[in-house]
């Protein structure tokens, strides 16, 4: 039967792969740019891996306060600060990443709709941030109430 524990673990582990893929992408970025951008010229593959490189540092940090978050809601701590600053830097990561991505789409256009991609994801993330933090302060007021 499947449950909320079985859900977290799928989530965790799906967060691991992707950190896994996102090493993969990064470690093979060189031979792939060369290998898929050919008709690229020489400045705009530096250009391309330079986004890659650039993008994979948001990426990472975005994935590690991904799983601190699911490790704390398997601990049932769900309503607590830290998960709001999670969630915080989660979407600071989607905004860093989708500046990236936007600046890069002056070399190559497609960049741009993964910017836009990015800061959207980042809007939404942001919201529920803001909808934990009241949470968290109705939780506070409910704890400290007699």
């Amino acid at each position: 039967m499947w449950n909320d524990q079985k859900s977290l673990l799928l989530s965790k582990c799906c967060v691991i792969l992707f950190m896994a893929l996102l090493l993969t992408c990064a470690a093979l970025a060189p031979s792939g740019v060369g290998v898929f951008f050919r008709h690229f010229s020489e400045s705009r593959r530096a250009y391309f891996l330079l986004t890659v490189f650039l993008g994979s540092i948001p990426s990472a940090a975005l994935l590690i306060f991904l799983y601190r978050l699911l490790h704390r809601i398997g601990l049932g701590q769900v309503f607590v600060k830290e998960n709001t600053e999670c969630l915080r830097y989660i979407s600071w990561c989607c905004f860093v990443g989708a500046a990236i991505s936007l600046t890069s789409s002056f070399y190559w256009i497609p960049w741009l709709a993964v910017g836009v991609a990015a800061a959207f994801m980042g809007l939404i993330v942001r919201v529920i941030k803001n909808v934990v933090a009241k949470a968290v302060s109705l939780q506070d007021d409910a704890d400290y109430t007699i």
